[in-house]
Parts: C-alpha cells; sequence; structure tokens
C-alpha cells in the first residue's frame, strides 16, 4: 500500500478513479514490449505503475484550501518570506517520465502571507 503524501489518499487497487483500467493498459503494454505480465517479477506492475500515476497526478485533483490549512495570514511589512524545501513531483508530459526535487520560493507580501 502506497501514501499519496499530498493528498493523504491511500493508492491502492480501486481507489483511484481509472486505476483498473490503467492496469489493464500497463498489462497490454508489457505485452507489446515483448515482456510477460504473468511473470514473478512484473505481476504487481501494473498495480505499481497505477498507483505511482495516481501520485505523480495527485496535484490536478488536490483540494487548495486542505493543502494551505488556514496558513493564510495579514501581513504588513514587506519583509521577504522565504519556504524551502517544498516537495515537488510530476510527470513530464511529452514522455510521461517522473521527475521530482525540492523547490524554494522567496516572495514580498502584499496585505497576505502564505506561511
Amino acid at each position: 500500500m502506497l501514501r499519496c503524501p499530498s493528498t493523504a489518499n491511500v493508492c491502492e487497487r480501486g481507489s483511484w478513479h481509472g486505476s483498473e483500467k490503467v492496469e489493464t493498459l500497463v498489462r497490454e503494454l508489457l505485452q507489446e514490449i515483448g515482456e510477460d505480465p504473468e511473470r514473478t517479477g512484473l505481476l504487481e506492475t501494473p498495480r505499481r505503475v497505477a498507483a505511482a500515476l495516481a501520485l505523480l497526478t495527485s496535484g490536478y485533483s488536490a483540494d487548495l484550501s486542505q493543502i494551505i490549512n488556514h496558513a493564510k495570514f495579514e501581513q504588513q511589512d514587506n519583509n521577504m518570506i522565504i519556504v524551502r524545501d517544498i516537495e515537488i513531483y510530476s510527470l513530464c508530459e511529452h514522455h510521461l517520465l517522473p521527475f521530482f526535487g525540492r523547490c524554494h520560493i522567496g516572495y514580498i507580501p502584499k496585505g497576505m502571507a502564505l506561511v
């Protein structure tokens, strides 16, 4: 069972809309490239790929208010706010290859701040 950190949803069989279809398509893809999806090392691959895709695309259905979690505050001064080590992950839209890492953001708030 995989946990999706950004949404706190559990990515398992049937919990993601379309996951069964994705699993079927991954099995077909494995066959198309000459692999045997019934081989011991590949038995769980369709489920794992579906779970990975659910995680990597979870931001599309994320609830922004749940992510912010009331962390929006009035800010009167104009000091720079820096947020570090924000976890990011997604898919390259050209090749569907995953990328991940951490980013840092600095901004000067105008009346409101997200911290």
